[in-house]
Parts: C-alpha cells; sequence; structure tokens
C-alpha cells in the first residue's frame, strides 16, 4: 500500500476508534438535576438509604420504576455505588438485568466503571455476564476488554461471559483489546486472560482481518507473539 493510501487509511480508523471510545463509555448516569427530582425509592436509592427504601416498599411503594432514562433504582444505585441500596432493591425484586435506554445493566455499568466492589455485588445478586448490552450489541466482556480492564475482565470470564461474542462492529472482546487498546500493559494483559480462557484467536473483522494481523499491523509485537502461541494465523 502506498504510503499516503496507508497514512489516509489509518487517520480514518483513528477517528472511528475516538468516536467509539466516546461512544462506549456514554454510559449516563443521573445529573444533579434528575436527582433532585426523584421521589419516593428512586430517591431512596440516589441517597443510598436501604432502611428508607425498605420501609417505602413495605407501605407499598413499588420499586419497579424507572425514570425518564429508562433507570431502575437499582441502575441508580449501582451509578452510585450503594451497596446496601442495592441489596435492599433487589431483595424487593428489582430486575438485575435489566436494560436502561441505552441497553445497559448493572453488570456493564459496573464493568466501564472497572468498580470491582460493585461488579462482584451485581453478579452475587444475580446480574448476568452474559447479557447482551449497548446500542453495539455488545457485552461487559467487551466492553472491558476495549478498556483494558483485567481484573474486571477475569471477573466476567469466570461469572461466565461468552468469550467470543461479536458485535455489531464485528469485534469480539479480543479483537476489541487490539483495536482499541494501546498495546501496552493493560491491554496486554487483558489479551493474555482471554487467550488463556479460551477465546478462539481466529475470528476474523468484517474486512476478513485476523486479530494476529490486527496486531501486526498496529505494531503490538507482544500481542503478536501470545496470539501466534496459541495458534493465530495472518
Amino acid at each position: 500500500m502506498a504510503p499516503i493510501a496507508k497514512r489516509l487509511r489509518s487517520i480514518v480508523l483513528l477517528l472511528f476508534v475516538l468516536n467509539w471510545v466516546s461512544d462506549a463509555q456514554a454510559q449516563i448516569p443521573p445529573s444533579a438535576t434528575e436527582v433532585s427530582q426523584y421521589k419516593g425509592v428512586m430517591a431512596a436509592a440516589a441517597k443510598g438509604d436501604a432502611t428508607k427504601i425498605k420501609d417505602l416498599i413495605a407501605k407499598g411503594e413499588s420499586p419497579h420504576v424507572r425514570d425518564n432514562y429508562g433507570r431502575t433504582p437499582l441502575h441508580v444505585a449501582v451509578f452510585r455505588r450503594h451497596h446496601k441500596a442495592m441489596r435492599a432493591l433487589a431483595d424487593a425484586g428489582v430486575d438485575p438485568n435489566a436494560l436502561e435506554n441505552d441497553r445497559y445493566d448493572i453488570v456493564t455499568i459496573a464493568a466501564v466503571d472497572n468498580d470491582i466492589p460493585t461488579l462482584k455485588l451485581s453478579l452475587e445478586l444475580g446480574g448476568s455476564a452474559k447479557n447482551i448490552t449497548s446500542p453495539y450489541d455488545g457485552t461487559a466482556l467487551i466492553a472491558a476488554a476495549h478498556l483494558g480492564h483485567v481484573e474486571v475482565v477475569q471477573i466476567l470470564i469466570e461469572a461466565g461471559a461468552p468469550l467470543d461474542h461479536i458485535n455489531n462492529l464485528g469485534w469480539t472482546a479480543l479483537i476489541e483489546s487490539i483495536v482499541l487498546g494501546d498495546g501496552g500493559k493493560r491491554h496486554l494483559e487483558t489479551l493474555k486472560a482471554l487467550v488463556d480462557a479460551g477465546a478462539n484467536v481466529n475470528i476474523t473483522d468484517q474486512r476478513g482481518q485476523t486479530p494476529l494481523s490486527l496486531a501486526k499491523s498496529r505494531e503490538y509485537p507482544e500481542m503478536a507473539s501470545i496470539l501466534k502461541a496459541a495458534g493465530g494465523v495472518d
């Protein structure tokens, strides 16, 4: 490929990646204005007041409300890291796998935030690492791999996250660790965790490029070495 054409392709890819990074992190927590307008169980969830939550539900208030963005009280409690409120809401039957308007669940919210305690509690309360989430038909694992959240990736793998799910961009978690990573320590360890767990190293992207060819094209020799040792092909 001619140097100019190669450079143009790199610029186009960079712009796409920057847009994707912005979108992938676009989970929207409730704003201060929204919180100020919450009532009842939703307001108690935002404050982390588990006792109030229980009292309101005991008096007949439904915990199954949603705000204007489709967030349940459990989504709100997760965004604000209120663990006692999370438990109270789960005990009241709030769906731990509910999706808000952008199709995020509590597991993906905690995963993107790299919030290990909240992630573990979300899974404990019944949240699934197998959910298809986000506007990109992705998973919490794909989002975490993209961001290089190594411990999150390991927890999700242990929780049974689908290793080879392909989102609507044509990328698996393993591919995202390469094309949306920086080739550094976090993304290298992320890729290794996925490979060690048995992720398919030869699923191609929408252009037919394998993970090994993608790693080589980005000049990530350590990633390429791991993929080649695992049976990756160009």
